[in-house]
């Protein structure tokens, strides 16, 4: 491979890396180098933390995946996760979960599960824990609770979007870009606002 080429696959890589949907549609004369250069980058996070990998999925390697002991985070197969993401175990992801870039998990200590086919956007913001407000004590000491989150299968979450400790968001459910969902979120609901409230239905025809 000569210089030029060699610049050209990093540059490829690095487009993989910010949008992954498109490592899913290579062709075959990048998929080879493709997938035995996922082989390292999903070995790096696999020897260093508490993460399991399932087959078929794609981690950039700016990702920021972290899982110690008891904090397990667990990708199922078929998922994708870009560059600049965070996440924090312990996280369960379905299959075929894509991650776009700079969106940040928190399990807390509740965990967060994501189901099957979910879309989180990028900038998406899920945290699995909160802080208390009693005013006899400083912000910093106060004590850390952790309900989880449970967000169902085929759900999209839109760009910048935040979800907080202890919500369910239901099968099929839709949260606009920018909401703020501080309540469980039915089944096939469309959620905008802040705090985010039902403004439709997807099985309603538009």
């Amino acid at each position: 491979m000569d210089e030029l080429e060699a610049r050209r696959r990093e540059q490829h890589k690095l487009r993989l890396s910010w949008m992954p949907w498109l490592y899913f549609s290579l062709k075959p004369r990048h998929r080879k180098w493709a997938e035995a250069w996922q082989q390292e980058v999903q070995a790096h996070f696999m020897e260093l933390e508490t993460v399991q990998i399932a087959e078929g999925c794609f981690v950039a390697p700016q990702a920021r995946l972290f899982a110690e002991p008891g904090r397990t985070l667990v990708i199922g197969p078929g998922c994708s996760i870009a560059a600049d993401t965070f996440i924090h175990g312990p996280v369960v992801l379905g299959p075929s979960v894509s991650i776009n870039a700079r969106a940040s998990l928190d399990g807390g200590a509740a965990g967060i599960h994501i189901g099957e086919g979910t879309r989180i956007a990028t900038g998406a913001t899920l945290y699995a824990f909160n802080h208390g407000l009693d005013p006899d004590r400083p912000i910093r000491e106060q004590p850390v609770t952790s309900r989880g989150i449970r967000v169902g299968a085929d759900v999209w979450i839109g760009a910048n979007a935040g979800v907080t400790d202890g919500v369910t968001l239901g099968d099929h459910s839709v949260v606009a870009m920018g909401a703020v969902v501080t309540r469980d979120v039915p089944a096939w609901a469309i959620v905008a606002g802040v705090p985010a409230r039902v403004v439709g239905d997807r099985r309603q025809k538009r």
